[in-house]
């Protein structure tokens, strides 16, 4: 009893330093590190816990190393580097600007599309927010876009990369959880999708109640325009439309053409449909516009050539990483690893693949990976003193006894993840929060909704998490997407070299303001993923699982049936049929699942 008393007074010891340690400067994971070695030895001293403790610690800093979902993490990093690195970005704003320009509100939704893209295809926000700031930001202010609403929509955007898959961010919470990876990015995708229409329907409110804010892009910018002078977009729509007929026919077929082939006695799931029926029609589209540049017979117009050769190959990589993954043909690492030679194989494609870019990439990654990896260590170190310290019971006790019961638990840590967001990085609220609310969440979230099991409720509980931690990136003072616009934005006014005028500097003032509407659509997200559990647990596939009694039947030798029943006679030695119930070792194992539920 007093061993629980002094930890109980011990465990709030170890967060205040903690947290001095972090607000004093100090690098996290030295001080995530120091902080556990520090207080494990005054525990040790206060007889907390014994000194053999420590011997275990070895273990565990190398069963992070040998962690291969972690490898998923340099892979996706290197892959979006490469990406961004080789003008992808660039060719998306430009083209799907063209596309959307002449719309208002239309250079604002590019920018949210294109966002998205590079979210699917980088997972990297510093990436996406300064690709975007640079090319974007001069031509919505040359054409008269409110600053709010451009500099608002380029740090929203760049978030995305948070939100969808191959997020970063996804793959922590996944390996803090216990839970897949290929799990969690299927939770993800129907929300982040949704994400990206809600930020578009507020860009089209917008035009519709302050057009002014939002002007469509002249006639003087639309590069792409026919000798004629019309647009393309016709041509583009009946391209898009061929297209889409020809997925929706290779989907009524799917079942019919590959079940046989493949020799599988069930019929494909619905996501493999839709992956490869995609896929074909992104491969058609592409195929068209190579025998249109190749015969020169002008059957697609400049615009829809244009898009086709810049987004179709984008779309093809990320059907091949997403896709192998959500199929379960590949792992995240496996995926991230395709991923990874798919973008060398489209920087060498568009001849911008060189050693400097090449040593860039590599360097950036090692030190991403570097930085993660510390940080999960020095985290360990600090979780392995707090568990030992019966930390984990004070923070379910702190919890559970709260008003409101799992809605109230859900309320308050969210609350608390978003108030952590404005001040340190999504890294170390992963690998130091979320560990401490997992136990708990395990045990009281599946309860919440009728019907629900341990894993959908613990991917519920990442993404909803995932989603708050998007919100980190703008909330100030220390929003980082904040930061990487303002590095690029024009701190001077400048002459604008299109046009002559001058346009004035971008302050930070407007940085910041333009978050706050886009703060508030992700807020709204947070809210309707936890009022909709099945927006997250509809896109998990459903594995039937054996109960252990039918585990039991499965393994159960068959019995022979005995001759006649014999009676032991008041004092003999027991018969050769008892000590095969004793020794049985079914029944062994049926003893120790019963003792383990128990």
């Amino acid at each position: 009893m007093e061993t629980t008393f002094l930890a109980q007074q011990f465990v709030p010891l170890m967060f205040a330093g903690l947290f001095v340690l972090l607000l004093t400067g100090f690098p996290v994971a030295f001080g995530l590190a120091a902080t556990g070695l520090a207080f494990g030895f005054i525990g040790m001293e206060a007889g907390l816990f014994p000194a053999t403790m420590f011997q275990a610690l070895p273990s565990r800093i190398f069963g992070i190393m040998q962690n291969d979902t972690l490898l998923a993490i340099p892979f996706f990093t290197f892959m979006g580097i490469i990406l961004e690195r080789s003008g992808m970005a660039e060719d998306l704003l430009e083209t799907v600007g063209q596309v959307f320009g002449p719309l208002r509100g239309g250079l604002a939704i590019a920018v949210i599309l294109v966002g998205a893209l590079l979210a699917a295809t980088t997972g990297v926000v510093a990436a996406a927010v300064i690709s975007m700031g640079l090319i974007s930001l001069p031509i919505m202010l040359r054409y008269g876009y409110s600053r709010v609403i451009a500099t608002g929509v380029i740090t929203a955007s760049g978030t995305l990369a948070q939100a969808i898959p191959p997020s970063l961010v996804l793959i922590v919470l996944a390996d803090q959880l216990g839970r897949s990876v290929g799990d969690m990015y299927s939770g993800a995708l129907v929300p982040g999708l949704l994400l990206v229409g809600l930020y578009i329907l507020f860009i089209v409110v917008v035009s519709f109640v302050k057009p002014a804010m939002v002007p469509p892009l002249p006639l003087e910018a639309r590069i792409y325009k026919e000798p004629g002078g019309a647009s393309g977009h016709k041509s583009l729509m009946f391209l898009v439309v061929l297209c889409a007929v020809a997925g929706m026919a290779w989907a009524q077929v799917h079942n019919a053409v590959l079940t046989p082939l493949l020799k599988r006695p069930m019929p494909a799931p619905g996501d493999e449909i839709v992956i490869l029926s995609m896929t074909l029609a992104s491969l058609l589209g592409l195929f068209l516009a190579i025998i249109n540049r190749v015969t020169g017979m002008g059957l697609l117009s400049k615009l829809a050539e244009r898009v086709t050769f810049v987004l179709m190959p984008p779309l093809i990589l990320i059907f091949l990483v997403l896709g192998t993954i959500f199929l379960g043909v590949a792992t995240p690492t496996e995926g991230g690893a395709m991923g990874a030679l798919g973008a060398l194989i489209l920087a060498l494609g568009k001849r911008r693949m060189t050693m400097p870019l090449l040593k860039q990439a590599l360097e950036n990654t090692a030190k991403l990976a570097s930085f993660v990896l510390f940080i999960l260590i020095g985290s360990t170190v600090f979780s392995f003193t707090f568990n030992a310290a019966d930390g984990h019971f004070w923070v379910e006790k702190l919890f559970v006894g709260m008003p409101g019961g799992a809605w109230g638990f859900l309320i308050v840590v969210n609350i608390l993840v978003f108030i952590l967001g404005c001040f340190i990085d999504f890294f170390e609220i992963a690998f130091i929060v979320i560990p401490l609310l997992a136990p708990v969440a395990e045990k009281i979230l599946p309860g919440l909704v009728p019907g629900m099991t341990v894993d959908d409720a613990m991917i519920w509980f990442g993404v909803i998490i995932a989603m708050n931690l998007q919100t980190s990136f703008l909330t100030p003072p220390f929003g980082f997407a904040l930061f990487y616009l303002r590095s690029v934005a024009a701190k001077f006014d400048y002459r604008d070299r299109v046009t002559g005028a001058t346009i004035p500097a971008v302050t930070t003032a407007q940085i910041y303001k333009g978050s706050i509407a886009f703060i508030i659509l992700q807020l709204i997200m947070v809210a309707a993923i936890m009022i909709f559990p099945s927006l997250v647990t509809g896109g998990i596939e459903k594995i039937d699982k054996l109960s252990d009694a039918q585990v039991m039947e499965q393994l159960q030798m068959p019995k022979s049936e005995p001759d006649a029943p014999q009676e032991s006679l008041p004092g003999a030695a027991p018969s050769a049929d008892d000590k095969s119930k004793e020794d049985d070792p079914m029944k062994a194992i049926e003893d120790a699942l019963a003792k383990d539920k128990k």
